[in-house]
C-alpha cells in the first residue's frame, strides 16, 4: 500500500509560498486548507491562492474545504484543476450528490469528519468517494495537538474500505509528527497531512522522507 505524504501550506511561509513549495517536491500532494470564517472560526485561502499554486508548484493540490455551502464552491476548485477536493460531512444535506458533482469535474472527491462525527452513516455511501479524511484534530487551526480517540473512527473507515476492495484513500489531518504517523498508520491511514512537522525545520524534504518511512514501517496491510 502507497503512503502519500501532503505537506499543508498553513504551515509554510506566506510571503515565501513559491519558495517553499518548491522545498516539499518529494512530497506526493501539497494540501491546502481553506477555511471561511463560517464553518470554522479562521479564514485562510480562497481559489485565486489555489490557482496561483496549481501554476507554480508541480505537486497535485490536495484542496481541503473547511466551508459552509460546498455545493456552491467545491465544484469550483475541480473546476479550476485541483486533482483531489475534500469537503466536510457535516456542511452538506446530499455529500454523494456533490461527490459526483467532483468527480465529474475532473477531481477525486473527497469527505472529511470531525472528530466528532460518526462514520457509521456514510459508510453506505463509501463507493461515492476517493478519499475519506478522518480529522485527527478540531478542523479550524494548526499546530493542534492529535487526538488518539478518533483512532477506532478510522480502524471503522479502514475495515469497512478493505470489505469494499475499493481504492479508497484514507486520510489524516491534525497534529501529524513521527509518533502520531505510526499510530495512525497502524489504524489504517495511508494518506498523512503534515504542516509544522515538515515546514517547521530547515529541511522540509528530509522530514517528508521521514515521515514516509515511520508510516509505511507501520501501514495497515489492506
Amino acid at each position: 500500500m502507497p503512503i502519500r505524504i501532503s505537506p499543508s501550506i498553513l504551515a509554510a511561509d506566506f510571503a515565501n509560498l513559491e519558495r517553499d513549495l518548491g522545498r516539499i517536491r518529494t512530497a506526493d500532494l501539497v494540501h491546502v486548507d481553506v477555511m471561511d470564517n463560517h464553518f470554522v472560526p479562521n479564514l485562510t485561502f480562497g481559489l485565486p491562492v489555489v490557482e496561483r499554486i496549481m501554476q507554480v508548484s508541480a505537486l497535485p493540490v490536495d484542496a481541503h474545504l473547511m466551508i459552509e455551502d460546498p455545493e456552491r464552491w467545491a465544484p469550483k476548485f475541480a473546476e479550476a484543476g485541483a486533482f483531489s477536493v475534500t469537503f466536510h460531512g457535516e456542511a452538506t444535506t446530499n455529500p454523494v450528490a456533490l461527490a459526483r458533482k467532483l468527480r465529474a469535474a475532473g477531481a477525486r472527491a473527497g469527505i472529511a469528519l470531525k472528530p466528532g462525527t460518526a462514520i457509521e452513516p456514510y459508510l453506505e455511501f463509501l463507493a461515492e468517494f476517493d478519499q475519506v479524511l478522518v480529522m485527527t484534530v478540531e478542523p479550524g487551526f494548526g499546530g493542534q495537538s492529535f487526538l488518539p480517540s478518533t483512532m477506532r473512527k478510522l480502524h471503522t473507515v479502514a475495515d469497512a474500505v478493505r470489505a469494499s476492495g475499493r481504492d479508497i484513500w484514507l486520510q489524516v489531518d491534525g497534529g501529524i509528527t513521527e509518533e502520531t504517523i505510526v499510530v495512525a498508520a497502524e489504524a489504517g491511514a495511508d494518506t498523512f497531512v503534515a504542516g509544522s512537522s515538515v515546514f517547521g525545520f530547515p529541511d522540509p524534504e528530509a522530514r517528508i522522507a521521514l515521515l514516509r518511512t515511520a508510516a509505511t514501517a507501520h501501514s495497515h496491510a489492506h
